[in-house]
């Protein structure tokens, strides 16, 4: 088992260390690299936004209601709550004929920090369309409005909606229902526990698949960047300065899912503890790995211009920097 880590150090000091578990596949499953327990079974959170999204492509919601890629990322995202991502949410609810009072999300405070500071600033009501989750939760509408299944209670396990998702989920991540462990994510909607090699797989099926449906779904998230978090979000900046090169998406608790779509490689990353701090510089540190290990010297240049993700400044509230939090140890690769 080999040991990875994300040290948070405090002047010469090590003051705490949040291990991370690895998995990276190839699209047969096979496992490529890892680190801690790849099999640890957690809880998926916004990382399986893509695979929730997908049946509106393959049910023909998407075509049916005229959704856009713009609309389609946004069903992927765990967004800021900027302008742009709120009009979309209420662009993409009118073209389903749905309103805010549809979705079952209630408010999260902005995932963006000048968003969330500029909101209690100005005492700005915050309503579900500003929950990052809202897009996810228009797609789901989406699906129950066209298949004509009821929209109460959507979001729960039992309705078709949920139950349309967990086969795809299946499909995707070779996991069976039965096997799969079910709760309920921050914004109301189910979530789904899997083996960390089981979202990897996923993960690398999805960059890889030549299918039209998911290939629409995955372009989307790579031309809509800005959609699929917001400004200066890990998952922005990544997509940002390696256009086409990756996938990425993170989730709650310390999770980071995401593709490399020309090495066929799929990641899911768990930082055990749960600290989201930790989590961007975890998937980092494994990226950089994964690029000087199957030699993409154009891939490690994009990572590079990314800055020091994986060593970030730890300041006090006089802005000086009082240590770092940083990536230690390494992946094991298979023979």
């Amino acid at each position: 088992m080999s040991a990875f880590r994300i040290e948070s150090t405090r002047g010469e000091l090590v003051e705490s260390v949040h291990r991370v578990s690895v998995a990276v596949t190839d699209a047969r499953g096979a496992l490529v690299a890892e680190a801690g327990d790849p099999g640890l079974m957690t809880y998926w959170r916004s990382a399986a936004k893509p695979f929730q999204a997908l049946p509106l492509v393959q049910d023909g919601a998407a075509e049916a209601f005229g959704l856009t890629d713009e609309e389609l990322a946004l069903a992927c995202a765990s967004h800021s709550s900027e302008p742009v991502h709120l009009e979309l949410t209420d662009r993409f609810l009118s073209r389903i004929g749905a309103s805010e009072a549809d979705l079952a999300c209630g408010p999260h405070t902005p995932l963006g920090a000048a968003v969330a500071e500029a909101a209690a600033r100005s005492g700005t009501p915050l309503t579900p369309r500003w929950s990052n989750c809202s897009g996810k939760h228009a797609g789901m509408l989406a699906l129950a409005l066209h298949h004509g299944w009821p929209t109460a209670g959507y979001e729960r396990l039992g309705h078709p909606v949920q139950e349309r998702i967990i086969g795809e989920l299946e499909r995707w991540t070779g996991v069976p229902r039965s096997a799969m462990g079910f709760g309920v994510d921050g914004c109301t909607a189910v979530c789904f526990a899997l083996p960390l090699s089981a979202m990897a797989t996923a993960y690398a099926r999805f960059g890889t698949s030549t299918d039209p449906d998911a290939a629409r779904v995955r372009s989307a998230m790579m031309a809509h960047p800005a959609l699929i978090a917001g400004s200066g979000r890990f998952c922005t900046e990544l997509m940002t300065a390696w256009p086409g090169g990756v996938i990425a998406k993170i989730g709650a608790e310390g999770v980071y899912s995401a593709a490399l779509p020309a090495a066929g490689l799929g990641i899911a990353v768990k930082v055990e503890d749960g600290d989201m701090r930790s989590a961007p510089g975890a998937l980092l540190a494994v990226l950089e790995a994964l690029v000087r290990h199957v030699g993409d010297d154009a891939g490690a240049e994009r990572l590079r211009s990314l800055g020091p993700q994986g060593n970030i400044p730890i300041r006090n509230s006089r802005g000086e920097v009082t240590g770092r939090l940083r990536a230690a140890g390494a992946l094991r690769f298979s023979a």
